[in-house]
């Protein structure tokens, strides 16, 4: 019902921004669904100091966090229709809107460490990607790392085996979907504002996360067992309404562009030290066992799970996997 009467309202409210625009008052509308204690919440935050500091007051950056105004599986419309005109979505988010290419940051293991995953998201490749959306109505500006997922469940998970059964919540995803089932777990839609709730009344068993995440949307309240398995990243793409972003004035666009690329500094700096933080948190509350896997274990779970990127492989294109081997050095074969 919001965005149905989102839709009639888009033309109206296209109108005004342009009419605000015009009056020299820019307002931003910034959603997003997680904490502001995230990576991806400080550096919302950050945008927004810079973006109204740079431009002496001109442009307002409104942030709504934590699903304020939007749960996740209705951000992207939100931001088609206009009601609001910037967002910072999971990269796995686009697939169901037709750019099913970004699915290829949910392939377990792609990745080892953050210089792996930057030569992509800062690359060629990144911008290639970015550029997919255009047609969508979408300007995308940026990457943000938040980091990368481990499992969490009420049961330790030392090996493969011992995810066998389990319902694991994740992101809508064929490729996460299929991650788990490569475990002989079963896959959970859900919407991330919903995790916590579930995870306390036992719809779910477990689920995947970085640990910023894991923390600060306190499932290790609920969840006894943490398994540092690292095999997956969750980042995000900043990404603007086009309409709104074409119709800027340019010297007020050329300076929120030098804002993003400034934020995404930050952002990317502080994604790894809040990951790290937030596990010395959990492993203080005393509630969460945590698990790191010894490298024959990691070995196992990396076995089990790379056979997803051939299966996945036309669903996503073998030319873009391909291409990332290529700038990685992956070697799916080791």
């Amino acid at each position: 019902m919001k965005l149905k009467l989102a839709a009639l309202t888009v033309a109206l409210g296209l109108g005004l921004s342009q009419a605000a625009v015009a009056a020299g008052e820019i307002v931003i509308k910034f959603s997003h669904v997680v904490a502001v204690n995230t990576p991806k919440g400080k550096a919302a935050e950050y945008f927004k100091k810079l973006a109204e500091e740079r431009t002496k007051g001109k442009v307002k950056v409104q942030v709504y966090p934590n699903s304020q105004l939007y749960k996740d599986k209705e951000e992207l419309e939100a931001l088609q229709l206009g009601a609001v005109q910037m967002l910072a979505p999971s990269l796995a988010k686009f697939g169901p809107l037709g750019a099913k290419e970004f699915e290829v940051f949910d392939l377990p293991y792609i990745f080892d460490d953050y210089n792996d995953l930057h030569k992509v998201t800062q690359g060629p490749i990144g911008k290639q990607l970015l550029a997919k959306l255009e047609p969508k109505g979408i300007k995308g500006l940026a990457f943000w790392d938040n980091g990368f997922k481990s499992f969490s469940s009420n049961r330790p998970m030392k090996t493969p085996a011992d995810m066998k059964g389990l319902k694991l919540r994740i992101q809508s995803s064929k490729v996460l979907e299929e991650e788990v089932r490569a475990l002989g777990a079963m896959p959970q839609v859900m919407a991330f504002s919903e995790v916590y709730q579930a995870l306390q009344t036992g719809v779910v068993d477990g689920t995947e996360n970085p640990i910023s995440n894991f923390y600060t949307q306190k499932m290790h309240e609920v969840q006894k067992n943490l398994t540092l398995t690292n095999h997956g990243y969750l980042g995000y793409a900043v990404i603007v309404n086009k309409k709104f972003w074409d119709g800027l004035p340019g010297d007020v666009r050329t300076t929120l562009e030098g804002a993003m690329r400034d934020a995404t500094t930050y952002a990317n700096q502080i994604a790894e030290k809040e990951n790290n933080d937030d596990l010395a948190r959990v492993k203080a509350s005393g509630k969460t066992q945590v698990y790191t896997p010894t490298p024959a274990e990691r070995a196992a779970f990396k076995k089990a799970l790379v056979p997803v990127h051939q299966k996945m492989s036309d669903r996503i294109g073998p030319d873009l996997i391909k291409a990332i081997y290529k700038d990685t050095g992956f070697n799916p074969a080791q």
